[in-house]
């Protein structure tokens, strides 16, 4: 979609300056999840979040309310998965 284009393009265009240096030889992808069941009283979805590392370095990270409403931990947590 067009939107998705241009978020994309102002991304790129914002981080043009940004490196990353690894140092050292641990190059592991090590990936973290938790999440909060029923995190908002009011709308009752859980809130989630997770952050990836390489060689201990964060390269991704994420904290935000599901889409939708679990009934269960394992839905919950099925859903940070796939997501």
């Amino acid at each position: 979609k067009e939107h998705w284009l241009k978020w994309i393009l102002w991304y790129l265009r914002g981080t043009m300056g940004i490196i990353f240096c690894y140092s050292g030889s641990d190059t592991t992808l090590r990936g973290y999840v938790d999440l909060d069941m029923v995190g908002d009283v009011d709308s009752r979805r859980s809130t989630t979040g997770y952050i990836y590392t390489v060689g201990g370095t964060a390269v991704s990270w994420i904290s935000q309310l599901q889409k939708l409403v679990a009934l269960s931990t394992t839905e919950a947590e099925y859903v940070v998965a796939t997501e």
